[in-house]
């Protein structure tokens, strides 16, 4: 049987074996971050289609990482195989004493938590902001832990207001998955023109502000408008639903298409089916709706938060009449998903480039 010199010892890329551990909310009733299951699934498939051992792990508990790395490594033993070198945690949810009792019990693995989202984003979660801070001692007193995030101007940013060093860790897409599109086809006046508003009902994914630009464009373009989201979770919405109903009641060529929850590759097919999305966050890291967008051959009206897309699909996000404005020039743009596809590869590619020198050099 074959033994292995562990990656903390002699670390190359063959040592590497990497975990994503997400946390599965639904194991909680009504509440559900699929959004972040399926980016470990994207950035776990590409690096393993570049030759970098990766996994996915959804958890529900601390506890659950602990039996799944135990279960892992004792399996590696028993066959001769590399053992799990690093386990990436996405988003702050772990309590800073049950993760310093993860990196006390395991040294030779490598631990890293990684922000999800930009500074604003984050106080989306009770505890993102207060356990990444915490963070920062455990990575000053714990060789085998780093804090890490997906957005390099939160890394930035973060560095500069605590004097402390975040990795950079980008989420990655599975562009093998991107649909050819050649030129596509415009959308033509006379047909339904269907635009996804997808995403998170909260108020920093600034859904009314794009629902808004969909009653203009009716309006402007004598349309009959389909505005499709994402209904059955408010996530910390608030009023945002109200205010989406208040803003269309009534109206005959404006309608909302309710898409209720769906799994990954059914809600592909849905946005797929739409001549357009609109994704114009207050504040964002990656956007992964814009990315299925891509994936599929529908361009995106986005923020400058969101910015891998490229610069002539962002609009102001406080400014409807620029959303709406953006929005009627890509809807005739038969090259603007081309443009989006090459935005994301070039994306990925750099990405894959900085998640190997972390894993090599951690």
């Amino acid at each position: 049987m074959t033994r292995h010199q562990p990656h903390h010892i002699a670390p190359s890329r063959q040592t590497v074996r990497v975990a994503h551990a997400y946390k599965n909310f639904q194991a909680h009733k009504g509440v559900s971050h699929i959004g972040l299951g399926v980016a470990a699934l994207n950035t776990s498939r590409t690096l393993n289609s570049h030759g970098i051992h990766s996994e996915v792990w959804p958890t529900a508990t601390p506890a659950d990482i602990e039996r799944q790395l135990a279960a892992a490594q004792d399996a590696a033993a028993r066959r001769g195989e590399h053992p799990v070198s690093h386990v990436v945690i996405s988003a702050p949810w772990v309590p800073t004493a049950d993760l310093q009792g993860l990196l006390t019990r395991w040294p030779s693995v490598q631990f890293a938590v990684v922000s999800h989202s930009n500074v604003g984003f984050l106080m989306a979660d009770p505890n993102g902001i207060k356990f990444f801070r915490e963070g920062m001692d455990l990575a000053i007193g714990h060789h085998n832990f780093a804090l890490a995030g997906n957005c390099a101007k939160f890394c930035h940013a973060w560095g500069a207001m605590y004097g402390r060093p975040v990795a950079h860790l980008p989420n990655l897409y599975d562009v093998s998955t991107m649909k050819p599109v050649g030129q596509r086809v415009p959308w033509h006046p006379g047909s339904p023109l269907r635009i996804g508003v997808f995403g998170a009902t909260r108020p920093l994914k600034n859904l009314p502000s794009a629902v808004a630009a969909c009653v203009e464009l009716a309006n402007e373009l004598r349309a009959d408008v389909e505005v499709w989201r994402n209904t059955g979770r408010t996530e910390g919405g608030g009023s945002v639903p109200d205010a989406i109903q208040q803003l269309t009641a009534g109206l005959r060529h404006c309608r909302v298409v309710d898409a209720g929850w769906a799994s990954w590759p059914q809600f592909r097919s849905t946005v797929g089916r739409m001549n357009l999305l609109l994704s114009p966050s207050y504040t964002e890291s990656f956007n992964m709706v814009t990315a299925d967008g891509a994936a599929e051959g529908v361009a995106s009206v986005v923020s400058d938060a969101i910015d891998w897309a490229p610069r002539d699909w962002v609009a102001k996000a406080d400014d409807v009449d620029d959303i709406a404005r953006v929005a009627r020039r890509l809807i005739h743009d038969t090259h603007a998903v081309n443009e989006g596809q090459r935005a994301l590869a070039r994306y990925v590619a750099h990405g894959i480039d900085v998640w190997t020198t972390f894993l090599r050099t951690h």
